[in-house]
């Protein structure tokens, strides 16, 4: 059971019409942000932080954001972002190979060295204690220009702040994240846990 229930998706107007953003990303609007609009300039400003986040200015994809979102939620162990995360890869093109080996991405050909570099800098920048070190940075700057760097690390820093929104609120995970967490991450475990 949820910490806080989330309320209906048309208790707030505004809310309501920003989220239409979800529709495409996920298929639905996220119960996290039904359960933000309790304060809607809390839920407003999230997704307006959201799709500026997920705004492509430069060579990293939707799909590879999506990838660097997954390894941060695995990072910190958030079940229900970890589903999102995976769902929304796959709405936004990922290929087939890389989602069904999402948790081999250092050794896995179907990941260039490129990705690898931004899914080892989710994987430091979302590490307690932080774990950037100036290797991170070398591989970083071989293949990604500064710009998209802060996209990589504007996606790690939204994440950290729903894994801890999620897993803190116990957010009840929809259906359609259900399925893509147990297509793609339950051979390795992943179920529901807290986000009944």
């Amino acid at each position: 059971m949820p910490l806080v229930t989330p309320l209906d998706p048309d208790h707030d107007t505004e809310t309501q019409f920003l989220a239409e953003f979800f529709n495409e990303t996920l298929g639905f609007c996220p119960n996290s942000v039904l359960t933000m609009q309790r304060r809607p300039a809390i839920s407003k400003a999230f997704i307006n932080l959201n799709k500026a986040v997920m705004a492509n200015e430069g060579k990293v994809t939707s799909a590879l954001k999506r990838m660097i979102a997954w390894v941060s939620s695995n990072a910190t162990g958030c079940r229900y972002c970890q589903a999102h995360a995976i769902r929304a890869a796959e709405r936004y093109g990922a290929e087939q190979e890389q989602l069904d080996n999402i948790w081999e991405y250092r050794t896995h050909p179907s990941f260039s060295e490129a990705e690898r570099a931004a899914l080892d800098f989710s994987l430091a920048a979302s590490q307690v204690p932080n774990a950037v070190d100036e290797e991170i940075k070398e591989r970083l700057y071989k293949h990604w220009d500064e710009g998209e760097i802060v996209e990589m690390l504007g996606v790690i820093s939204l994440f950290g702040y729903l894994n801890r929104w999620n897993d803190s609120m116990g957010t009840s995970i929809e259906e359609g994240a259900v399925e893509s967490g147990e297509q793609y991450l339950g051979k390795h475990g992943w179920e529901k846990g807290k986000h009944q």
